[in-house]
This record gives C-alpha cells, sequence and structure tokens, in this order.
C-alpha cells in the first residue's frame, strides 16, 4: 500500500511521515533534500537551475515510485512526484523561471512515466496558510530556505489548490493551521482516526 503526504514548504510534510510511520509501523520514503546538488544553488538563481532540479527530483521520484510499486510492504512517502510537475514546474513556468521549451520537455517526460504508474492509495494534503508556512520555514532555520519569495510561496499555494481541486484518488485534508499534530496528541490522534476511515472504515470522518 501506498500512502502519500502533500503540500507546500514548510507544512509539516516530513514531521507528519515520520509519524504516522512510528504509528503504523509503515515505512517512510523522505524528499531527497539534505544531498540534493542542486538545491542551494538553485534558491541563490532559481531561473538557471529550475530546469536542472526539477529533472533531478523527478527523476528520484520516479525511481521511488517504482520501487513503491514493487514493495509487498505499506510505504508512506513525503511528498509526491505529482507535485514536481503539477505544482513546482508549473509555477516556475508561470513565473517565468524556467522557459517553455524546458517546460514543455518536462512535462512531456512526465506524462510518460505517469502513463507507468497509479495514484497513491491515499493522498493526505496538508493545507496551510502563507503566515503558516513562514512561521514553519523560520523555526527550522536552514541557511538556502532564508531567500524563498513570499510571491514564490503563494503561487505554490494556489496551484496546490486548483491541483487539490480536481485530484481523483483517495484523499484526505488536513487544515495544517488548526491541527497542530506535531505538538498535540490528540490533533494527532485525530488525523490517525481520519486516516483509519479513509483505509479501513473503522471510525467516522471528521475535521476536513
Amino acid at each position: 500500500m501506498h500512502v502519500a503526504i502533500a503540500g507546500n514548504i514548510g507544512s509539516g510534510k516530513t514531521t507528519l511521515t515520520k509519524m504516522l510511520a512510528a504509528h503504523y509501523g509503515w515505512t517512510p520514503r523522505f524528499e531527497p533534500v539534505d544531498f540534493n546538488p542542486y538545491l542551494a544553488d538553485y534558491y541563490e538563481d532559481m531561473e538557471r537551475w529550475s530546469f536542472n532540479l526539477q529533472i533531478y527530483f523527478l527523476n528520484k521520484r520516479f525511481k521511488d515510485i517504482l520501487e513503491i510499486s514493487k514493495s509487498d510492504k505499506v510505504i508512506i512517502q513525503d511528498r509526491t512526484i505529482y507535485e514536481d510537475a503539477r505544482i513546482f514546474a508549473r509555477n516556475l513556468h508561470d513565473m517565468g523561471l524556467m522557459s517553455t521549451r524546458d517546460f514543455e520537455n518536462y512535462t512531456d517526460l512526465f506524462d510518460l512515466m505517469m502513463s507507468l504508474v497509479g495514484l497513491p492509495d491515499l493522498l493526505i494534503y496538508l493545507r496551510s496558510s502563507i503566515p503558516n508556512l513562514i512561521a514553519q520555514i523560520q523555526k527550522r532555520g536552514r541557511e538556502y530556505e532564508k531567500s524563498i519569495r513570499i510571491d514564490y510561496l503563494t503561487g505554490l499555494n494556489e496551484k496546490y489548490e486548483d491541483w487539490i481541486g480536481s485530484y481523483k484518488g483517495n484523499l484526505l485534508i488536513v487544515d495544517a493551521d488548526n491541527i497542530k499534530f506535531g505538538n498535540r496528541p490528540e490533533d494527532f490522534e485525530l488525523i490517525t482516526n481520519m486516516i483509519d476511515a479513509k483505509l479501513y472504515g473503522l471510525f467516522p470522518e471528521e475535521g476536513k
């Protein structure tokens, strides 16, 4: 089974992935951030490095999803391959930070990859406002994230909402502004109850 967590930068994906993996005994797959050879350069010069970064993520994520499809374990994934194409690459193109030529090349490659894989069994979307995202980004203090622009985060949020609005798979939306699963055990329990309802039908759904 494949469970995936989606959400903007700073929404709490990695924290929730770790907590759910520990709670259910699932196998976590984390976003390749710390060892990404392009990320620091990208935040210094987005236009120059946008295509390189997105191809790197696409390659890594596609390898992950192929391995997940062959696994007999329950895998919980921190960020999905769909976000790379539907959110990040599209936002870069709309902001003029990725050329139309590169974007079309990237999209063709993505569409080919997606013809070979299916949707996750459950997608958990962490919906968050811009002020909450900024607070979380500042709190974790990653040096390369200090130059992230507010208009960049805003564009990503808008595209997340567009994508989620048309998503066809099994979906759980979590209000990350108000459901503080990292600090309040009762909020984390609320999320696990909603997951149980979505996957196993054990509890009535609430909190969406």
